[in-house]
């Protein structure tokens, strides 16, 4: 069973990732007042989805109507706080699957994500709540591209 949004239309799911360019001793704030602007375009636009920050990569998994996810790609591409945007994956799915996810910090081997929730000005843990397999596929998905990143880097 996935997390369902009220719209009933196609789902296209689009996952990327990218590297922070944000400065470290700017970045808590800066990401706090991203996250909010971002998560109230986001609910305007019906797009829903889930982030994960590990050191300075970010994967994110956008879900919604196909032109509008592309469209914030685009944007997204294009933002300057961060660099080396590389698409891991886009197409149709059955549901949404991250309704009411936000973001999340992607923890070491074996230990458990913390999720976070966005102010104006910051970015704090927040109350966990648990997941669905479904969530779990996707999650592992990107937990792997976020660590192979860091790996890498």
């Amino acid at each position: 069973m996935t997390d369902s949004a009220a719209d009933d239309g196609p789902t296209f799911r689009l996952m990327y990732r990218s590297h922070d360019l944000i400065p470290t001793e700017r970045r808590k704030v800066e990401l706090g007042a991203l996250f909010s602007t971002a998560r109230s375009n986001n609910k305007r636009n019906h797009v829903t989805g889930a982030l994960l920050l590990s050191d300075e990569v970010f994967v994110q998994t956008l879900e919604g109507e196909e032109a509008v996810v592309r469209r914030l790609f685009r944007r997204i591409q294009h933002d300057d706080r961060h660099d080396e945007v590389e698409l891991l994956e886009a197409g149709d799915v059955e549901g949404r699957v991250f309704a009411r996810w936000a973001m999340a910090k992607v923890a070491g081997d074996g230990e458990p994500d913390i999720p976070l929730i966005a102010h104006v000005d910051g970015i704090s843990p927040a109350a966990g709540r648990g997941t669905t397999a479904e969530q779990e596929q996707v999650l592992d998905v990107m937990r792997r591209a976020a660590r192979a990143e860091s790996r890498a880097g």
